[in-house]
């Protein structure tokens, strides 16, 4: 046996082991998720007399920390909390039966979950009148279209990273380079699915803004971390962001119908913070999008720090010129 092959066997091991570690992490990532999909304390309105909607209200709370109810007075006070992203939904209890609020542009999936937990629950011939408050666009009647989006983001936002590293840009050339890329794929990514596939309905700019600053905080955090540990941070990177961001998201259901801590940790990852802003500019006027752009921002600053930093680190580190090279002692024997 060679040199080479005692030098390459240790190394052909590893990938061995590492490629079905890496093909059972991504399996986990992505089925755990979707084989334990049920209502974790999402939140529910219920609107009318206390009298009139006690047994109601009794009937959600017995299925244990499946739904969290806010009660609400009328119905006009629980459409502002669906409008305002407070529920996902509200029944309101009126003379002639319970009435459904549902907003399927937040969650399709909670949408009709709702709908099957009111109807289990109403008294045997009662009709339930469902409206829904804040559906999904004519473009996108089932949400599959916002939902496909987060993965295409986040492998852009990665690509970004990468491509950063390897052309081994540095510093404000590197910061330059993620924020330009990361514009042009909003604005790239808002034509498409506002103008010709019409499956967002907010403000134009205001989506490409989303669209482009989460594929920032994705490409900034990749190659910031590429920036401090080396190559090694791409690994990482790709882990964080589409190994675990991405079925994380809770971007096809709803972050409250992963099981814990996913749905949690999703949202503190740029393509779960990224689907919950775009739903929020796109379809409820920008509300409850305070968290989510707090997320996306802090990833992006934290990582365009470390793509700076990790220029000046370089630029620091002494240059072997040839004078010195010529003037180091040379080994003898």
């Amino acid at each position: 046996m060679s040199c080479i092959d005692v030098a390459w066997n240790p190394l052909r091991a590893k990938q061995r082991v590492a490629i079905p570690v890496l093909v059972a992490l991504a399996l986990w990532a992505f089925a755990w998720p979707a084989a334990r999909t049920a209502p974790r304390d999402v939140p529910i309105g219920i609107a009318g007399p206390a009298s009139a909607t006690a047994q109601l209200e009794q009937g959600f709370e017995q299925r244990e920390g499946a739904f969290d109810v806010h009660r609400y007075d009328d119905e006009a006070a629980a459409r502002t909390a669906i409008e305002g992203r407070v529920v996902y939904g509200a029944v309101v209890v009126t003379a002639e039966g319970p009435r459904l609020l549902t907003a399927s542009a937040a969650s399709p999936v909670v949408a009709q979950l709702l709908r099957e937990a009111v109807t289990s629950q109403a008294p045997a011939g009662t009709q339930v009148h469902a409206a829904d408050v804040v559906p999904t666009p004519a473009g996108d009647p089932r949400g599959s279209a916002l939902a496909a989006s987060i993965l295409p983001l986040a492998l852009a936002g990665m690509a970004a990273g990468a491509v950063v590293t390897l052309m081994k840009l540095r510093g404000a050339r590197a910061a330059t380079a993620l924020i330009g890329a990361a514009a042009l794929v909003g604005i790239t990514a808002a034509a498409l699915a506002d103008s010709w596939l019409g499956v967002l309905g907010g403000p134009w700019w205001t989506e490409a803004g989303v669209l482009g600053l989460t594929v920032l905080a994705i490409g900034a955090a990749v190659s910031g971390l590429a920036a401090l540990i080396g190559t090694p941070g791409l690994g990482l990177g790709g882990l964080l962001m589409v190994l675990i961001g991405n079925p994380f998201s809770g971007a096809a259901s709803a972050p409250e119908l992963l099981p814990d801590p996913a749905g949690l940790i999703g949202q503190w990852l740029p393509p779960g913070a990224g689907a919950t802003l775009l739903r929020s500019v796109s379809y409820f006027d920008g509300s409850a999008a305070g968290s989510a752009v707090l997320t996306l921002s802090l990833w992006a600053a934290l990582g365009l720090a470390a793509v700076l930093a990790g220029g000046r680190r370089r630029r620091g580190r002494p240059v072997a010129t040839a004078e010195h090279r010529a003037a180091e002692p040379v080994p003898v024997g």
